[in-house]
């Protein structure tokens, strides 16, 4: 049977009923274009807030704050159990509107969904576990202490390609800290976002929570430039491109403002020659393909050592090949569509310049379903050889093009991976434990997720997410990242009864 798309009418009204069983109301209007990727044909179009509706979404926000602070901790965690408990009620609904919106299949969908509800029990439990230290003092009779505190309003502002869970990372553990959120979602994913806040609203009624503690702004770069710049906006935490990274960063810097970015990457896998093949083709075929290579851990540079390379090679061609690429919603499918037709211009471009400075294109790169969906992006992954790290191969081209290098020794092997402007996610295939732990260590990957023999992609929400040179430095989620989202103070009591001063002072 020739393959088939579902009706852009059929998804409209999947859309339309999924916000209804989540209570969400679409704001007609004009402004924004709901659409689809999955024939590349509009849906809504929405109201779009103006740029100074920020002013009045902060100021409820920081209203909120000033009551939600003084709530207890685990009293807040109430609200986020409440919101985790209403997204597995939802979460065939909410996994619906990520498909139709940014295109992917369908145990992606669920997946994304799936790390929201963990992310909520994480903070649920992190509302008891806001830490502090005491602190030996140098005088007698007196406790030095560190305490933390809510910091205030927090921005977030988020992409298409993970439109939920990256919104659930911020928004569960900053209101477990204590902190109210302003959500400034991408123009490609408004529907989600809109299901997402709806959630959370009805989440904030059901436990008391102060009206304001979450706002949502559904608008373009003017309103996200206004809630960057606003003073009363504590943290900024921005997920996107490096380009726009640069932006943000010192902006928010010039107010005295705090950022925590999540930014480009250029993710690499190093393949030594003890590694398992069978486990490193399963594992970069979905790392370069999955989520049609829209992730920021997506494995772009593949560097496997001279022996193996063609075996290697040679199988991930033939796995490349074999790839169903089409339907998010079927099952069967594999690899969605790209976001848009000009994703799909930038990755036609960059394989053309990578065939230009020497690369071969051993598989994929066709286009697929032009026929039926001329609107929509669908293309077949890419597997590259390049001779070395030209110009291209140290970009990141948001698409499924994965490029080929080889290495001699192991020395080599990292001084490639480190050679480019990123520094996100990472892995090595090997069994030799040197090797391994040199890759892990201080003199190996310069990335913020290393691995070993597992893909660069698929992060837990355990660990803190993050990376280094132009990925931000930001973490989010797991381990300490909370942090970012409190102030902290250093307390000192003196029950002396007298006056002793640090360093042996002595006055009066």
């Amino acid at each position: 049977m020739p393959p088939t798309l579902p009706a852009t009418d059929t998804l409209r009204r999947r859309a339309h009923d999924a916000l209804s069983r989540v209570g969400a109301e679409i704001p007609e209007g004009r402004g924004i274009q709901a659409r689809t990727p999955i024939t590349g044909e509009g849906l809504f179009a929405l109201a779009a807030a103006a740029p100074e509706a920020v002013e009045e979404a902060v100021a409820a926000a920081h209203e909120a704050f000033l009551e939600w602070r003084a709530v207890p901790p685990p009293r807040r965690g109430e609200l986020v159990r409440r919101l985790g408990e209403l997204l597995r009620e939802h979460k065939e609904d909410v996994a619906d509107l990520i498909t139709v919106e940014a295109g992917k299949i369908r145990s992606e969908a669920l997946g994304e969904v799936q790390e929201m509800i963990d992310v909520c029990d994480f903070a649920v439990g992190l509302s008891r576990q806001l830490y502090g230290r005491t602190i030996a003092s140098e005088r007698p009779g007196h406790r030095l202490a560190e305490t933390w505190h809510p910091l205030g309003v927090v921005g977030v502002i988020s992409a298409f390609n993970f439109p939920a869970a990256v919104w659930s990372w911020n928004t569960a553990v900053a209101l477990a800290c204590g902190d109210t959120v302003v959500w400034k979602p991408s123009e490609l994913t408004p529907l989600v976002s809109l299901a997402c806040a709806r959630l959370l609203d009805r989440a904030a009624d059901d436990v008391g929570a102060p009206a304001g503690v979450h706002r949502l702004l559904l608008g373009g770069r003017a309103v996200g430039e206004r809630l960057v710049d606003h003073p009363r906006v504590a943290l900024v935490s921005a997920t996107g491109s490096t380009r726009m990274g640069r932006e943000v960063g010192p902006r928010v810097a010039a107010r005295f403002g705090r950022s925590l970015l999540e930014l480009g990457g250029n993710n690499a896998a190093v393949v030594a020659p003890s590694a398992d093949l069978d486990l490193a083709v399963r594992s970069v075929v979905f790392a370069a393909a999955g989520t049609a290579g829209q992730r920021c851990t997506t494995l772009r540079r593949l560097i496997v050592h001279e022996d193996v390379v063609d075996a290697l090679v040679g199988r991930l061609a033939g796995a490349y090949r074999k790839l169903p690429v089409g339907d998010p919603f079927d099952a069967s499918t594999l690899v969605g569509p790209l976001v848009s037709l000009p994703a799909l211009d930038r990755m036609q471009e960059a394989v053309g310049r990578a065939q230009a400075e020497g690369g071969k294109v051993l598989a994929g790169g066709q286009r697929r379903l032009a026929d039926i969906a001329p609107d929509a992006a669908y293309v077949e992954p890419v597997v590259m050889r390049v001779g070395t790290q030209t110009g291209v191969v140290r970009e990141e081209t948001f698409a499924p093009i994965l490029y080929v290098l080889t290495y001699g020794d192991f020395d080599e092997a990292i001084a490639l991976h480190n050679d480019v402007p990123q520094g996100l996610s990472s892995s090595v295939f090997t069994r030799d434990q040197r090797e391994a732990e040199l890759f892990l260590s201080a003199e190996g990957s310069d990335c913020g997720i290393v691995n070993v023999n597992i893909g660069t992609s698929g992060a837990e929400i355990g660990g803190a997410f993050g990376g280094e040179k132009e990925t931000g430095g930001g973490r989010e989620s797991g381990s300490d990242a909370w942090r970012a989202y409190m102030r902290s103070a250093t307390n000192t009591v003196n029950y002396s009864g007298g006056l002793a001063l640090a360093q042996n002072v002595s006055f009066l």
